[in-house]
């Protein structure tokens, strides 16, 4: 998960809570970041799978956009800051319900993915959505909403605090222990909570496939809060390595690698993120070009992998079993869990069956891979609230 960089890292708001845990900190996404802590990534995945394991996602992109200030009513306002940001994405943002959160792509007019993010309606005020990007495109994303805004709503940003992450199965009773009420949230909602005089908002999901939450604070209160939840034996903090390994076994797409400008979310497997009312419109960026793959017209398609052998890394090449290159890597590693290499990459949807077999090459050397079902591990959201 590390990057080169030339460019001055930024640090997040925890950066010394991090450096006296033993975190590894490496360049990632412009920030400075854990990768790891002492006990290691493939622990730190293990831990998160068991119990709960704590991750600081600041370097995100968390942000507002508010139309005339914060109406009373729930409803006040949302079909007109909803018809603001829809036009540039896929989702339906107009028919969120207070409180909900939709995970939808921001596409380009050629129909390919911008960005994935989060969007979600406030379960207060109606005028207002929370929205999260990701760290590497949040420059050039709030750019584009902003100029789609113009003078008619506010985009606020909010990445000067701290994001956390709190995933696995024991997560809601930790969490319920520090604010009360958390686990009545469903997954993919969100609210406001208060704790120790201040405002934090929560939502119920996150990018492991585990149940979990998202933490949003001011900065006055990061560390507070960070070690808060820190101390609860169930607790162990999670750095990069494991954040992606996670992510991998769950299936989940990275942007700048399993996702980019080129790649349109049929393309992707991310049928779900075209709202049926948005197809039907046909009012979304690229919609020709995304129908028609709806439709079929497709050259190539996302798959996982298991590789059997030595992990094939993003860029590796794909072969069919006569050898022909069919396609490539866009991430892959070692999956905990399973105890075997995984992979997810492109292919041409002819080889895109599962039980498929094809081969990677690694390192000079034909390895047999199989297109296998996705998620590698199944997620464990927890659709209803905690009793």
């Amino acid at each position: 998960m590390a990057e080169s960089s030339n460019e001055p890292l930024k640090t997040v708001v925890l950066n010394d809570e991090h450096v006296k845990l033993g975190g590894r900190m490496v360049p990632f996404s412009g920030y400075s970041l854990p990768v790891q802590y002492p006990t290691g990534i493939i622990a730190e995945h293990k831990w998160t799978r068991e119990h709960a394991g704590l991750f600081d996602v600041s370097h995100m992109g968390p942000s507002f956009v508010v139309i005339d200030g914060t109406p009373a009513s729930p409803d006040a306002g949302h079909a007109d800051v909803a018809a603001l940001v829809e036009p540039l994405v896929s989702g339906d943002i107009a028919g969120l319900k207070p409180g909900q959160l939709r995970y939808t792509l921001l596409l380009n007019d050629e129909g390919g993915t911008r960005d994935d993010l989060m969007i979600g309606r406030s379960p207060l005020y109606g005028g207002s959505l929370y929205v999260i990007v990701n760290a590497g495109t949040k420059q050039a994303d709030w750019g584009l909403i902003e100029a789609r805004l113009g003078s008619r709503a506010k985009l606020t940003r909010a990445d000067d605090g701290a994001l956390l992450a709190l995933q696995g199965p024991e997560a809601v009773a930790v969490l319920d222990a520090i604010l009360p009420g958390v686990g009545n949230l469903a997954f993919m909602h969100y609210g406001p909570f208060d704790w120790q005089g201040a405002r934090v908002i929560v939502s119920r999901s996150g990018y492991t496939g585990e149940d979990g939450f998202e933490l949003l604070c001011a900065k006055e209160h990061a560390a507070t809060l960070w070690n808060t939840i820190l101390a609860d034996s169930r607790v162990k903090p999670i750095g990069l390595g494991a954040r992606d390994s996670l992510r991998l076994e769950a299936g989940l797409p990275l942007y700048g690698h399993d996702l980019d400008d080129t790649v349109s979310p049929i393309e992707a497997g991310l049928n779900f993120a075209v709202s049926k009312r948005r197809r039907e419109a046909r009012d979304f960026p690229g919609a020709g070009r995304i129908l028609a793959e709806l439709g079929g017209e497709l050259t190539r398609v996302r798959v996982g992998l298991f590789v059997e052998g030595a992990p094939a890394r993003e860029d590796t090449t794909i072969f069919d079993a006569h050898g022909v290159g069919i396609g490539r890597v866009t991430s892959g590693g070692f999956s905990p869990s399973l105890n075997r290499a995984i992979a997810l990459g492109f292919v041409t949807p002819q080889h895109a069956a599962p039980g498929t077999r094809l081969q990677v090459e690694v390192r000079g050397r034909m390895q047999a891979a199989e297109v296998t079902q996705l998620p590698f591990v199944p997620h464990r959201y927890v659709r209803k609230a905690t009793p």
